[in-house]
């Protein structure tokens, strides 16, 4: 993810963030406010062992965002 995609997706990505990654606090999310470069050290100093952890998990979830919807089997229209 970079800084423009973070910023496009900050409303949806911040609310998953904290659930997932719960040493973010209110304020770290007010600061980041989209900027990939404030992520990124927030990220180091909450997370510093597992910065490649969390990293990965928010491409992760970019990529899943962007991904279209998926149909089930069952529910297609004839």
């Amino acid at each position: 993810m970079n800084n423009d995609q973070l910023k496009g997706k900050w409303m949806q990505f911040k609310g998953e963030l904290k659930k997932k990654w719960g040493k973010f606090t209110d304020d770290d999310l007010q600061q980041i406010e989209g900027d990939y470069d404030k992520f990124v050290g927030k990220i180091q100093e909450h997370y510093g062992d597992k910065k490649d952890e969390v990293l990965k998990w928010s491409d992760h979830w970019h990529q899943q965002a962007h991904q279209p919807k998926k149909e089930h089997a069952g529910s297609r229209q004839r």
